[in-house]
Parts: structure tokens; sequence; C-alpha cells
């Protein structure tokens, strides 16, 4: 399989477009293709999928880890010809804004793969030169080659010319492709792209242009993965743990999972750890108001959008189910979205309070604004991230339930968890394993 991470020179350049564009074209030229998004981020691999048909995994070096992405991806190059990669934010942003820890640099390092750079090219010729050669001897030193380069918001073929030109006259790398100025745009809201579901699927390619003879040339060289990640570097880069072994620490535990347009932030990843570690998962809607499996014996709610649903969601019949399973003591992780579902109501952008399932004392309310983001790291190992814009609201002291040097320390009732954190589960197989009430 030969692979290659598409990244941006900052957050807003194109890459998803770009991205999609090129899953397009390489699915047109009738390739088997799988696709990864750097980050934690829930968005970009549903649209990926709606181009591919297959599920597209996150990897990174700080939440996922890079043993285990390279065991993710060494897993689905089982099926595949050639992987394409999507970054986060710009090429070397990292977790803390300043440094590469987590960046889209340090995992194409982690890799040994090349990198297609998106530069937004509007108004722009000759100044693609300066641009181009920091990002180039800035990655070279530090291990990354950036392979090519991808034009976005490109005037007309003209224009096209001549950041080819320029580019080959400073000994540059070379322009691959480019995509023209009046593509269409993915449609966003607050938490970043809407659902493919929602929308129909653009049709990219009579707006890409291929720029060379032969395009998968610009991948790296081919990976017989096999079965396992080690013929990927082993260089110890980021922060990593061990690839997930399955230990079968839920070894026919019944687990129902949420799973509806209100809870639709599901990592791939967690859903086959779980399966790999002998758990049976049964899905159910709240949205449809199923009531929760009778033999379940742990519950996971995991985030979306309730604030998008909360009309339907305040008749849910699946709450009087919900607060038995909660009131029993059985195991109950909520995430984010998940966790808004718990309190007694929900309040939407427009100030409209809509009732919830009313098993914890607090109100949840949308904000305009950003309310929380960044990687979480809890004592007992396990990490996750935080990206959410509505705030919790109580009149009462709530116990905590984790302990993070920063983000959101949940809260604790009885056999239930749940906080604004989605967690990796393959982070800490044992401690997630734990909250769902592991076999003893």
């Amino acid at each position: 399989m030969k692979l290659a991470l598409l990244a941006g020179t900052q957050s807003g350049c194109g890459k998803t477009t770009i991205m999609l564009a090129l899953l397009q074209y390489l699915k047109a030229q009738q390739h088997k293709i799988v696709s990864f998004k750097s980050g934690p981020d829930f968005l970009d691999p549903l649209w990926h999928q709606a181009v591919t048909g297959c599920l597209s995994y996150n990897i990174d070096t700080r939440m996922i880890g890079a043993q285990h992405s390279k065991q993710i991806i060494a897993e689905q190059a089982k099926t595949a010809e050639f992987a394409l990669i999507e970054g986060v934010m710009g090429l070397f942003d990292g977790r803390s804004g300043v440094g590469e820890s987590g960046s889209s640099a340090e995992l194409a390092k982690a890799l040994n793969t090349p990198v297609f750079l998106v530069i937004d090219a509007k108004g722009m010729s000759g100044s693609i030169v300066p641009m181009v050669s920091g990002f180039t001897a800035y990655a070279q030193k530090r291990g990354v080659r950036i392979a090519g380069v991808i034009a976005n918001r490109v005037g007309s073929a003209h224009h096209a010319g001549l950041l080819r030109e320029v580019l080959q006259q400073h000994k540059q790398p070379p322009l691959i492709a480019w995509m023209e100025k009046n593509a269409p745009l993915l449609p966003e809201r607050h938490l970043g792209l809407v659902q493919p579901s929602e929308v129909s699927l653009p049709d990219l390619l009579p707006f890409l242009h291929i720029e060379v003879k032969d395009l998968m040339a610009f991948f790296s060289d081919s990976i017989a993965l096999g079965n396992e990640a080690h013929h990927l570097i082993d260089n110890e880069i980021g922060d990593t743990y061990p690839a997930v072994e399955s230990k079968h620490l839920l070894k026919n535990k019944k687990i129902a999972v949420a799973k509806d347009a209100a809870c639709c932030f599901i990592y791939p990843a967690n859903l086959d750890f779980l399966q790999q570690q002998g758990a049976e998962v049964m899905f159910f809607s709240p949205i449809a108001g199923d009531v929760i499996p009778e033999n379940a014996e742990a519950l996971w709610l995991p985030g979306g959008y309730p604030e998008l649903f909360a009309e339907c969601l305040a008749r849910s019949k699946s709450w009087p189910s919900l607060r038995a399973f909660a009131e029993s003591g059985k195991p109950v992780l909520a995430e984010c979205g998940g966790a808004m579902l718990l309190g007694k109501d929900l309040v939407d952008h427009s100030g409209k309070q809509w009732p919830m399932a009313n098993i914890l004392p607090y109100r949840s309310r949308m904000q305009t604004k950003l309310s929380s983001l960044g990687y979480r790291d809890e004592a007992s190992g396990i990490r996750g991230h935080e990206f959410h814009h509505s705030v919790r609201e109580s009149e009462q002291v709530l116990e905590p339930c984790f302990q993070v040097g920063r983000g959101d320390v949940g809260i604790r009732y009885k056999n239930l968890r749940a906080s604004y954190i989605h967690w990796y589960f393959a982070s800490a197989p044992e401690v997630i394993s734990e909250w769902l009430g592991a076999n003893g």
C-alpha cells in the first residue's frame, strides 16, 4: 500500500475539500483506497467515508499514539492500494499551539510518509515561492518531506501555470494539483462541517486538475504492511503506548450504545475495541425513542448534536429506561452530548428550553462561542479530548469522577460517569473496561 499525508499551511486553506476531491479522483481511477484523519475530529472522517464507502479512522501521535496509529494503518492496508491521511490545522500546529507535539508533521515523521502541502493561492503567484520554500526547509530540518504542492482557489489555468513555473524556476516541490476557486464549499456549523447525511456530497472532480502524469508516484514507496505495523518506521515519536491487544477484558459483556444523529461522535476504533475485548454491542436510538435493551449490562452515550434534535429528544420514550438503568447501579459512560442528555434540560441556541432525561441535576446551555477545546489526560492514564459550545449549570455541588490537570472533571452518580470528554478507549484498555463493568 502507498501512503501520503495531505497537510495545510493553516486551518481554512481547503484541506478537507482537496481531500475529498483527491479521494473522488482515486476512486474514479478504480483504485482501492482508504483514508485517515490526523487528530480527534469526528466530522471529517464521515465525509471521507461518504466518498470511499469505507470507515475512516483517526490517527495521531498524541491521543492515539504512534504505535496504535501504525496498527490501525496496517489493519486497513490489507484491502487497499492507496491511503491518504488528512492533516489537522497547519502542518506544524501541535496540541499546545506553539509546539509540534501531536502535529501533522510529527505524524508524517512517525510514519515516514511524504506530505502534500495545500496552499490557498488566491491572489498569489510568485509569493508562493517563499511560502513553499519556508515550509520545505523547516520540514527537512525535522525529518519531514514535502513531496508536492496542491494549490486551492486558483483563478484559471493561466494562474495555475504561473504557480507551476515559478515553483520549477526556484527548484521547489512541484505543483501536483490545483482546485478552481469556484469549487463547491462544504457547509459548516459550530462544531465544524455538517454531517454528510444532511446534504448531498458535491462532485468536486470537475474542479480538480492534476498537474502530473502519475500522481500515484508521489505517494510513499510501497509499504508491505502485512498483518503487522512493524514495517513502518519504529522511531518512538510523540506520546505513545503499546499496540492494543485482545485481552477479552469485556468478554460476553452486553453493552448498549446510543447511535443516531444526536449521538454520532463515535470513533470506529472505539467500537473495534469493544468487540476486540469480547463485548456484544447493541445499538439504540434516543431520537427514535428506543428502549435500552433489557439484557444490557453497561451503557455508553457518545457525543453528537443533541441541541439540533432537542425538540424530538424532549419527547423521547428512551428516558424512563435510561433512568431505570442509571438508578440500578449498572455502568453508564456519557460523553459530551451524551452527558447533556442526562441533565434536567437543554437550552438551545435560540434560548428555548427542552426537558431531557432528568437523571442529573444540571442544565446544559448552548453558547455562541467555543467553551473548551483540547486534549485531556486522566490520572488513570486514559486519554481523550474536549470540543464543545455548551456549558453545564447546576446549583448543587456535584461529585467529580475524573482527575484531569485541565478540562472537565465530570460528574459521578452511583456507577454513572458523565463529562464533556470524548475518551479514546485503546489508550487505557483496563481503565475503560473497568468503567464499563469489566468481568472480574
